[in-house]
């Protein structure tokens, strides 16, 4: 099915219900939220390559140094039941453009367990409200719930998954002040399981925050190849070790964060230019997240108890073989300066690589 006419005169149209422009290539997981919504609305058109700002539409054309059909590939895979989806290269005033028709499904079509719908030009979760965080008596812990739904609208598909996956950790705070509040949030918890607990969300709290500059980097990428153009060195396995060039996006991204992942916050910011340039940590803040980070070291590998490399971090505050804890209300100070961080990070990438958002 040739869709090049119906392109050709769609183009220049604002807008709407059964119209998207996005001006670069998004991941597959935002083309499949996007799929998912058009199927389970009235249907329509996706154009890649093509941006629409306060009216005005600019067609850019989309860059050829990534296969928009392998993404849109991976798109539709993840998607439960697969809609009818017709997608091409379409030619415009001489600059490709991208399009992906997408027709209206009988059943719901998920993705990732999960419905989206149109409404009007926004991509809307359906029933979203399964996933806000409960209602807490603990005023830090709404503070938190707070702070993330207000974040979430305008968002790279990176920073909403960070979000989803605080709003699951909020879940359970909420849940089991039992075990990790036991006298107040504001005290440590005496009880030996909910000090493994806390020790255990801190962790995966540290670790989301790495999945999301991973994940950021490749959608910049993927939206602006040239940043991936460098003269650092891969070896011939690495790149076959890759079915394709986005899985190589991928690994390549996750490998920028073998230096944060040591505790080097400054090492990581200097080597990647792309996170460098947005000008959005400054040298105080990127001290802050490597003490963060260095906590989440010693919750993961000593299970809490201080060590001289942790010491070099919080001079004279501990001892080596301390066991070091944290009182929900610190742990969620720590959490909502990630989501803070996160949030900075997220607007200006959208801004200077003309990222892709859902909301």
């Amino acid at each position: 099915m040739d869709l090049s006419q119906e392109i050709l005169q769609l183009i220049g149209n604002p807008e709407d219900e059964k119209l998207e422009y996005k001006a670069v290539l998004p991941p597959a997981r935002s083309i499949g939220q996007m799929i998912s919504a058009f199927a389970n609305s009235q249907g329509g058109i996706i154009i890649l390559g093509v941006s629409e700002f306060h009216g005005q539409i600019t067609v850019n054309g989309l860059s050829e140094d990534f296969n928009a059909n392998s993404v849109t590939h991976k798109a539709i895979d993840l998607l439960v039941p697969k809609p009818i989806v017709n997608y091409q290269y379409v030619v415009y005033n001489s600059k490709k453009v991208y399009a992906i028709k997408v027709e209206k499904s009988d059943l719901p079509v998920l993705i990732e367990g999960k419905e989206y719908i149109r409404q009007g030009e926004r991509i809307i979760q359906k029933n979203s409200s399964d996933v806000i965080s409960r209602l807490s008596p603990v005023p830090i812990v709404n503070q938190s719930t707070q702070k993330l739904n207000d974040l979430k609208e305008n968002s790279t598909s990176a920073k909403t998954k960070f979000i989803e996956h605080y709003q699951s950790v909020l879940n359970i705070i909420s849940d089991l002040g039992n075990l990790l509040y036991p006298i107040s949030p504001s005290t440590p918890t005496t009880n030996q399981e909910g000090k493994i607990l806390i020790r255990i969300l801190f962790s995966s709290c540290a670790d989301n925050f790495e999945t999301y500059l991973s994940e950021l980097l490749y959608e910049i990428y993927l939206a602006n190849p040239s940043t991936l153009k460098s003269n650092q060195q891969v070896s011939i396995k690495e790149v076959l070790d890759c079915a394709d060039m986005q899985e190589f996006v991928i690994y390549w991204s996750k490998k920028k964060l073998s230096k944060l992942q040591r505790g080097s916050v400054k090492g990581f910011i200097s080597d990647n230019s792309q996170i460098n340039d947005l000008n959005v940590i400054d040298n105080i803040q990127q001290d802050d997240i490597e003490k963060i980070l260095q906590i989440r070291h010693l919750y993961a590998h000593r299970n809490g108890i201080v060590d001289e490399k942790f010491l070099q971090f919080y001079t004279g505050q501990y001892n080596v073989n301390d066991e070091h804890q944290l009182s929900i209300s610190e742990l969620l100070n720590h959490f909502l300066y990630l989501i803070e961080t996160v949030d900075r990070l997220d607007k200006s990438a959208i801004q200077k690589f003309q990222l892709v958002t859902l909301n």
